[in-house]
């Protein structure tokens, strides 16, 4: 069967980047057709290999969900003989990704400039916490630390809580889709001009994007923003998280025709004249969530997922995990992969895929995570390096 060809094709990416917002970039690119060598350090490797996990043979869950499909290189980046498999392996390259600390990879001796010089049309990405250059450029990050500082936590949460990160990687996983789309975006403007670039992905930059409309709102208008609980960021009362009799509800009703309906339905529709502009909901928000929430209280939550979809009400149960990874409309799209076990063949492991389908040349994963150096030696064949020549470099540690 021909091999499908996809955006990327063609495409060989060097990741040095580890932990979440780089291996998940690339990881997107090497789904659309991209060959990505990963370059980790010859002990320990990438420090997901080990996080959120309780086993030890370097292949944790956090590492399988951003590494699919690429090859494992081990070399020791501080030694100063790796320069010359760096510098094969970079003129052979179309992009580079890094996310060291600022300053590190230029004092490894394989920063922008540097690899510029071996490959000019050289499209390198670096990705950190508050970019390349200004005050903080220098200062490690990692994801709570950026939704801390970002302003994120100081609208999640409830007054009783206080402020609260998010449940799951937010600003790790935006920034990665946002490494992703700048490098697609390099890659274009190089079919175009012939010319590299350097891009400069910051995770404070993200967050700040991913906050916009809030961001935009004080900006403007000097309102500083609120703990926001489950309600929507807009405050309508309207749209929320109602507690029903045996669990919780989102309800999103923000068009006056949702609004109209929901309280027909809740048996207020004499009342509606009272809210009928968002105006008026605001400020009489605990008002009308006073009156709101007990009639929601009433009834279950299949009793209300089943009358307000019914009236054209947006409406979710609050689902956890389980209930979830089991829905049909995910196996419809192919969310969820599976693949053999990395070291038992009696035994699969399912994985989350790209983040969305296309026809032709839809996102494909063309193997699983690798396994720490599992590809070193053929990579190094490949450069045209003996047998012998790796068992020396073996031996000496470098790889």
């Amino acid at each position: 069967m021909t091999k499908q060809q996809q955006a990327f094709s063609g495409v060989r990416i060097l990741d040095f980047s580890q932990v979440l917002a780089g291996p998940f970039a690339t990881q997107q690119l090497a789904q659309l057709g991209a060959e990505v060598i990963k370059i980790e350090q010859p002990v320990g490797g990438d420090m997901t290999r080990g996080l959120m996990s309780s086993a030890s043979d370097g292949m944790a869950p956090s590492f399988l969900a951003a590494n699919l499909g690429k090859r494992s290189l081990t070399l020791d980046l501080k030694n100063p003989e790796s320069k010359a498999i760096v510098h094969k392996l970079v003129a052979q390259a179309d992009v580079v990704v890094e996310n060291f600390k600022p300053g590190t990879i230029e004092r490894l001796g394989y920063g922008f400039e540097a690899l510029r010089a071996i490959k000019p049309d050289l499209i390198y990405a670096s990705i950190s916490g508050f970019g390349q250059t200004g005050p903080r450029a220098g200062l490690p990050a990692f994801d709570g630390a950026i939704q801390a500082y970002s302003g994120m936590m100081s609208i999640s949460g409830h007054e009783e809580t206080g402020p609260v990160r998010s449940g799951y990687f937010s600003v790790d996983m935006s920034t990665a889709l946002n490494a992703a789309f700048a490098i697609s975006a390099a890659l274009l403007r190089r079919a175009n001009t012939g010319e590299g670039q350097r891009v400069d992905v910051s995770m404070l930059d993200t967050a700040m994007f991913m906050q916009a409309p809030q961001m935009t709102g004080y900006l403007v208008t000097g309102n500083v923003p609120e703990l926001n609980g489950n309600a929507s960021p807009t405050k309508q009362p309207t749209s929320n998280v109602f507690a029903s009799s045996n669990g919780y509800v989102q309800i999103i009703a923000m068009k006056e025709t949702q609004v109209q309906a929901l309280l027909t339905e809740l048996g207020m529709a004499e009342r509606y004249a009272d809210y009928d502009d968002p105006g008026k909901r605001l400020s009489k928000r605990q008002e009308l969530n006073d009156l709101v929430a007990p009639l929601i209280g009433a009834q279950t939550t299949e009793h209300w997922l089943s009358a307000l979809d019914a009236i054209g009400v947006p409406v979710s149960a609050i689902q956890d995990f389980p209930t979830i990874a089991s829905e049909p409309q995910l196996d419809h799209r192919e969310v969820f992969v599976e693949l053999p076990h990395h070291s038992d063949e009696g035994r699969s492991v399912k994985v989350v895929r790209a983040s969305h389908v296309a026809e032709p040349g839809n996102p494909t994963i063309t193997g699983p995570s690798p396994t720490l150096g599992a590809h070193t030696d053929e990579i190094l064949c490949e450069l045209g390096y003996a047998e012998a020549d790796i068992e020396t470099m073996r031996s000496k540690g470098m790889i």
